[in-house]
């Protein structure tokens, strides 16, 4: 990777960090805490939440008759979810072990803090947390494949991808072989924990 490619990545990232900081600025004005993992909002703040929940009789009256109908669709999907996870799991505590690879933190991705907004009612909230679980499952999953991949085959793909994780940018031109063993141990040594 060239130097002008490393300053602007560099840059994008000093933005990344700015962009943060702001959300984290206007999100100052929401008054909540968080306390051993549940959040915490002042009386007043979830009781005009509260008065924004549409109760179950109006949300079952209101949705469309497909979405109802579909639904057992979308929550059979947590089956095959629950596996992933315990095969994820194990796959980290072997994998990850015999490779000396840094451990993927599950609740660093799988983050459930929806169900405590007073404007949603108990189905919204168990919507809120079927789809917290199933997306950060998949976020967990692409950080330990993405983990994975700079070990076994880090170099860049010829065509542009949609979404590029954490390591991508460390990766190998494509098509650039030239000494490309030696670079392979390097980033292997260096990424180690």
């Amino acid at each position: 990777m060239n130097n002008k490619i490393k300053e602007m990545i560099e840059e994008i990232e000093a933005m990344k960090v700015k962009l943060g900081e702001e959300i984290a600025q206007q999100e100052k004005d929401i008054s909540y805490e968080i306390q051993n993992g549940y959040v915490k909002f002042e009386k007043d703040v979830l009781d005009k939440q509260k008065k924004n929940m549409k109760n179950l009789l109006t949300w079952f009256r209101e949705i469309p008759l497909l979405h109802l109908l579909t639904s057992p669709l979308i929550y059979g999907m947590i089956i095959p979810a629950i596996l992933f996870d315990v095969i994820l799991f194990l796959y980290q505590q072997i994998i990850f072990r015999i490779y000396k690879f840094e451990f993927i933190k599950r609740s660093d991705y799988i983050i459930f803090d929806r169900q405590y907004l007073g404007y949603l009612n108990s189905i919204e909230k168990l919507n809120c947390m079927y789809c917290s679980y199933f997306n950060g499952l998949m976020y967990y999953a692409s950080a330990i494949a993405s983990r994975t991949e700079l070990y076994f085959c880090p170099i860049k793909h010829a065509k542009k991808v949609a979404y590029k994780h954490e390591y991508y940018d460390e990766f190998f031109e494509y098509g650039v072989g030239n000494d490309y063993q030696e670079k392979l141990k390097n980033l292997r040594k260096k990424s180690e924990k």
